[in-house]
């Protein structure tokens, strides 16, 4: 088989590097530059094809919201704890990272694979108000009968997240509003009616989960998005903890404690 005609045991539709010209899904990085933002040429490398205006700003927005949530999270901890150990910027923003799993930042893949495994088939119809309301009474239903947490719904600290608050309000003003954001803001208003004392809103992760999924994004990409917007937010992180603080971090002692066998001879 000759050279042109065989298969590379590696291969990619995205970019294309070689001498002096570089391709991003065919466009040139060379105009790319200055004349689309981050969000942009993110959604093309995505999606494969550059975004309307209102998608841009949306997925901007998205990255915005969830850039980052303070000290406390794991990520934090282990970014600043592993560059607190001597290892390099890289290093520290790689270790909080591989901290993002399904209890941090995965429930927007959980809850957007929940909506699109829900809704399959019907992602373009019109559905009515009537007809949203039963699939999340039902959704509930058997969260409630079963036990199920949800993803998506709840958080620590907030009884309503202002972050999906100003990201529904940002996709109403962008036209975004289809079969998935009805459903995941309907199934929080079955849980207000049925759990009241459970209080659990619809969060940032399930906002955001119900979004991509209107923009024709695969579920699977929801843990995607956490990184792409919260890695900023590390390196921040870690730059702090470099200027601010001391190496070899350790607990204070009133953070800690032994609740082992006391002392015993051998």
């Amino acid at each position: 088989m000759s050279e042109t005609n065989s298969q590379k045991e590696w291969r990619t539709a995205i970019t294309s590097n070689q001498d002096g010209k570089i391709l991003i899904r065919g466009y040139n990085l060379d105009n790319l530059i200055g004349n689309k933002s981050y969000a942009e040429v993110c959604f093309l490398l995505l999606r494969g094809e550059i975004p309307t205006a209102n998608e841009a700003k949306m997925l901007d927005a998205i990255f915005v919201s969830c850039i980052d949530a303070g000290i406390a999270p794991p990520s934090s901890i282990a970014a600043r704890t592993v560059f607190s150990g001597g290892n390099s910027l890289n290093a520290a923003v790689a270790a909080g990272i591989l901290t993002l799993g399904d209890a941090h930042g995965g429930a927007i893949e959980k809850s957007a694979k929940m909506f699109q495994d829900y809704l399959k088939g019907k992602e373009k119809e019109n559905l009515n108000e009537a007809e949203i309301k039963k699939i999340a009474q039902d959704i509930v239903d058997d969260a409630i009968k079963n036990k199920k947490r949800l993803a998506g719904y709840g958080h620590k600290l907030h009884t309503v997240d202002p972050r999906t608050k100003r990201l529904l309000e940002v996709a109403k003003n962008l036209n975004f509003g289809g079969n998935f954001i009805k459903l995941a803001v309907a199934i929080a208003d079955e849980f207000r009616a049925k759990k009241p004392e459970q209080k659990l809103p619809l969060n940032v992760d399930g906002c955001i989960a119900a979004i991509i999924s209107d923009m024709g994004f695969d579920y699977r990409l929801g843990k995607g998005f956490f990184i792409i917007a919260r890695s900023c937010g590390l390196v921040g992180q870690v730059f702090e903890e470099w200027m601010r603080e001391k190496p070899f971090r350790r607990l204070a002692p009133n953070l800690h404690e032994y609740d082992g066998v006391p002392e015993r001879s051998l």
